[in-house]
């Protein structure tokens, strides 16, 4: 779950990091009110991605009526496809350097990873590697004084700098701890005359672990309703912007179901982890999904074993009975009482492959016939 950046700071706040004064307007007035206290500003789209300044989601304001023109120009717009309902209005803060410095969590070493590099801002991606400092984290150990100290050695800072940039990682970890988060990311974290500041803020928490999360923690609910419907039902699913609706069971076999469409030159309209044991009622619901985002064609991917193939096909017959399938369909049935789910869906008028790489071919193929 990915916090918004004025979230994030909230959280800095409280543990001590320091950010720039400001606040969340939610229209042109409060913009413009925030400005007056504030003087010049920065006023910062709230969405979830990055890359917002190049994309013209950052406007710096020097009056209240500025800001004004700028929120209402800003508010409501499609950025980066999000919609933009928050702007967070901060006061525009001196910037002699920035850094970059981010804990992640490393799934192939099990262990959080400490990145910085003396180079931070926008356009950190093109930093080359070998001016990209990383430390993995011992999480039993945790981060030591030392640890701090070498990192913030190579950046290249001394004295009182160097000391509050030592307090900072320790402060991030602590975060990253207490939130089970995936990703605590300061970029740009600036140097402010002699202090140390976070001009942005990048949160990603472990939404599974919620539960026992610290009383308070946001909730950003990132999921589309067609998301948070499949969720509801207990099923995976992802919109993506293709016109081949896919359907299959198990993670893995959806992700390949996905990389055989695109290599026959198709694209994917959603992932959709129907489950290793969903029963046709399962099923039936996830195809009206499907069904409901008006694909050119419907791929269904089921290597039968837990979840048996004359459930799926009795699924698509329930469907076809119940609201009809008004749109071609291919299916690739495989495995667990495979005879009965073919001789089940003969019976409704829908041939089955039993090779995967034939039915991908065959939807690429019905998808560019339109």
């Amino acid at each position: 779950m990915k916090l918004f950046e004025y979230m994030g700071k909230e959280i800095f706040t409280r543990h001590g990091i320091d950010i720039p004064p400001g606040r969340v307007a939610c229209n042109s007035e409060e913009a413009a009110e925030i400005t007056a206290e504030l003087g010049e500003v920065v006023i910062k789209s709230q969405i979830l991605s990055g890359g917002r300044g190049k994309a013209g989601g950052i406007k710096f304001a020097k009056s209240p009526e500025e800001a004004r023109i700028y929120a209402g120009e800003l508010l409501g717009r499609d950025l980066k496809g999000l919609k933009i309902e928050k702007l967070l209005v901060e006061k525009k803060i001196r910037i002699d350097r920035e850094f970059y410095l981010s804990i992640a969590l490393d799934g192939a070493r099990k262990q959080p990873v400490l990145i910085a590099s003396a180079s931070g801002g926008m356009d950190i991606e093109d930093v080359p590697p070998d001016q990209i400092i990383k430390k993995h984290i011992d999480p039993e150990v945790g981060i030591m004084p030392h640890f701090c100290r070498e990192v913030v050695r190579r950046l290249g800072l001394t004295g009182p700098l160097a000391k509050q940039a030592a307090d900072i990682i320790m402060k991030v970890y602590l975060v990253f701890k207490k939130y089970d988060c995936e990703l605590v990311e300061i970029n740009p974290l600036v140097v402010s005359g002699e202090h140390l500041i976070a001009a942005d803020s990048k949160i990603n928490i472990d939404d599974v672990a919620y539960f026992r999360y610290p009383a308070g923690t946001p909730v950003v609910e990132e999921r589309t309703a067609l998301e948070k419907k499949a969720h509801d039902i207990g099923i995976s699913y992802v919109e993506l912007d293709g016109n081949i609706a896919v359907m299959a069971n198990g993670a893995g076999m959806a992700m390949a179901t996905l990389d055989i469409i695109q290599h026959f030159g198709g694209n994917p309209r959603n992932f959709m982890d129907a489950g290793g044991g969903a029963d046709s009622e399962a099923t039936a619901q996830a195809l009206e999904i499907l069904i409901s985002t008006k694909p050119k064609v419907i791929l269904v991917n089921i290597f039968g074993g837990i979840t048996r193939c004359d459930e799926v096909a009795r699924a698509f017959a329930k469907v076809k009975n119940s609201m009809g399938i008004q749109v071609p369909v291919v299916i690739r049935l495989s495995g667990t009482n495979e005879k009965e789910g073919i001789a089940i869906l003969k019976e409704i008028g829908i041939d089955s492959y039993n090779n995967i790489k034939e039915a991908a071919a065959k939807a690429v193929e019905i998808a560019k016939a339109g």
